[in-house]
């Protein structure tokens, strides 16, 4: 079959998440832009929330999203799962449910047809799955495959989520493993195991909306998903934007046993240097192994969620995810910041 005879990441130059401009890099070429204030902005791009929220009235605020990137998979329908999964992912961090999205698609003019076909067919299937209504889109001929969604969902205003709302006593916890960004790396170069990789697509197709629906029912102050800064870049915009410090326990986060091994080989994506290279001043790394340190830069694709929880709740909500979705983990705490690095591992 068609979608079976084309391999698409070998038409990419960089495969999913790990193809995000520097989140350093992105802070320079949007920094001076005029924009309009409207006080019903609730979030806009100012802060480093990958959603904008706009009030419509005071029980509704619009959240809106959008994200796509090359592909991450050879096969065409796993790959647009994979890219709808994460797309919708942001709005379930602002603690929203996402109702209607729009395709982004970009395809060689030689791609088959079937494997088109396939592609759309994995982002219809992930949306539906969501209660999520794909309306239509924009296509474009483009030498390198691209898809993803322009997401729009719904959340109320006093319930929005931010990641720059953390309180010191939080207890931080975070839903999926690291180590995707590693594992696709070496799929690339032939080398990952079909078990890993298995386990890489499992992860990477499942919605955050089972940890969202959790974590709405307790009291949680700040939400991101980790996705392409990996957890150090994402904590490091959580801390800064609440002005806390986060105090994380490498010991404690779910590494993928394999995406370690690899990482300890030095077999590492691009990503994972700019990730390091744009938070690593605020990181104080203790004792760290080098290639755990890695591991925690290390961009993933469609990632879980890092949730800044009230400590009198973080018990009973680390029962519920678990219940939900095995992988949650308790990996730190936030703490008043007093100067220095905004980030600690322990």
């Amino acid at each position: 079959m068609a979608e079976q005879s084309i391999q698409l990441t070998k038409l990419a130059s960089c495969a999913g998440c790990g193809a995000k401009v520097g989140a350093g890099v992105l802070a320079q070429l949007l920094g001076g832009l005029k924009v309009h204030s409207d006080p019903r902005l609730l979030v806009g791009f100012d802060k480093s929330d990958d959603a904008s929220v706009y009030q419509v009235t005071d029980e509704l605020a619009l959240v809106q999203t959008v994200d796509f990137f090359p592909p991450i998979a050879d096969d065409p329908y796993l790959f647009g799962q994979i890219a709808a999964t994460n797309a919708l992912s942001d709005v379930y961090a602002m603690g929203g449910e996402p109702k209607l999205a729009l395709n982004l698609l970009c395809i060689p003019e030689s791609m088959p047809k079937e494997a088109v076909h396939q592609l759309l067919r994995g982002g219809y299937d992930k949306a539906y799955e969501a209660g999520v209504i794909i309306t239509g889109g924009h296509s474009i001929l483009d030498p390198e495959p691209k898809y993803g969604l322009a997401v729009t969902g719904f959340v109320h205003p006093k319930k929005l989520l931010t990641n720059s709302a953390a309180r010191p006593g939080d207890v931080l916890l975070l839903t999926k493993p690291l180590g995707i960004g590693v594992l696709t790396t070496a799929a690339k170069a032939g080398l990952a195991s079909p078990e890993a990789m298995a386990l890489a697509h499992r992860l990477m197709t499942t919605l955050n909306k089972a940890a969202r629906d959790c974590m709405v029912r307790y009291a949680v102050h700040a939400c991101t998903d980790v996705t392409g800064f990996g957890l150090l870049g994402h904590a490091f915009e959580m801390a800064q934007g609440s002005d806390t410090h986060l105090t994380l326990f490498p010991g404690e986060i779910d590494l993928i046993p394999e995406a370690l091994e690899f990482a300890r080989d030095g077999i590492l994506p691009a990503g994972m240097y700019r990730n390091r290279h744009y938070a690593e001043a605020a990181v104080d790394p203790g004792s760290t192994e080098l290639a755990v340190q890695d591991m925690l830069y290390d961009p993933q694709t469609s990632g879980g969620l890092l949730i800044a929880a009230a400590p009198e709740d973080a018990d009973a909500l680390l029962r519920e995810l678990r219940g939900a979705v095995p992988s949650a983990q308790r990996i730190g705490v936030v703490e008043a910041y007093n100067g220095g690095p905004r980030i600690s591992l322990c």
